[in-house]
């Protein structure tokens, strides 16, 4: 079974480009998570709404048309699905879309960014602790792979330049912790359990700067695997040569 994860930065923008449906054809994946999706279902055209061989489900943002968003197709029919974490102050932004399948939860998120001043950072900080919270909820009754757009680096191994952004959200001591916190209650970041030393390994880019171009990036988008799930997980990769967004896709292979 393969699973892709992708912050589109827009579903449609990304589809007009060509990206999304080669990919998509290409890697074949048995479930796809996407992250700032940015429309409504019924903006979609049918081929990205419902493609062929699929079952798909979209958490929109209900608050603003065009912003957040999160989206999830399945070649195997999940046993349920769940939007949001039952919290409207959390739920409102689209960031959380869940499927339970026969021996795990998926969950596909999208994490609020920190930036925007200091009480946007601590909207992310309590976002985060929910998170958890509900994650070892569903993780009672079965192991738990959440995946998406993290929008934190955890190392300085992680990003180009640790030093100059030691101050900048998405590298915040504070932010930093939440995924110790992640880590030490049991789930595994499984691309970095596989590939311990690598460096330059980057799943965003900033566009104004052209920061791909020269791979100045920040590895923001992971998958997190229940710890008693990890040997599940036989292959993780990172596809850093996939345009169309300033994220790339990665996935994991159980």
């Amino acid at each position: 079974m393969k699973i892709v994860s992708w912050n589109v930065n827009g579903l449609r923008s990304v589809h007009r480009n060509g990206d999304w449906l080669p990919f998509l054809k290409g890697v074949k994946p048995d479930i796809f998570c996407l992250q700032e999706v940015k429309a409504e279902p019924d903006q979609l055209p049918d081929e990205v709404r419902e493609p062929a061989g699929y079952s798909s489900f979209f958490a929109p943002c209900q608050i603003k048309k065009g912003y957040s968003g999160v989206a999830l197709y399945s070649k195997i029919e999940p046993l349920s699905v769940i939007y949001g974490m039952g919290i409207p102050e959390f739920d409102q932004e689209g960031r959380l879309i869940g499927a339970e399948y026969e021996d795990f939860w998926l969950l596909n998120i999208y994490f609020p960014n920190g930036g925007r001043g200091p009480e946007r950072l601590d909207f992310k900080m309590r976002y985060y602790d929910a998170f958890l919270a509900f994650a070892e909820m569903l993780r009672k009754k079965k192991p738990v792979i959440f995946c998406g757009d993290i929008n934190t680096a955890h190392e300085a191994i992680d990003l180009a330049r640790p030093d100059a952004n030691k101050n900048n959200t998405g590298f915040l001591p504070e932010e930093r912790a939440w995924i110790d916190e992640v880590i030490n209650v049991g789930y595994i970041d499984v691309w970095r359990q596989k590939n311990p030393n690598r460096t330059e390994a980057y799943t965003y880019w900033d566009q104004f700067t052209r920061a791909r171009d020269r791979n100045v990036g920040w590895r923001i988008d992971y998958f997190f695997v229940s710890q008693e799930f990890v040997p599940r997980v036989k292959k993780t990769d990172i596809h850093s040569t996939i345009l169309g967004s300033d994220h790339c896709p990665l996935s994991i292979t159980l």
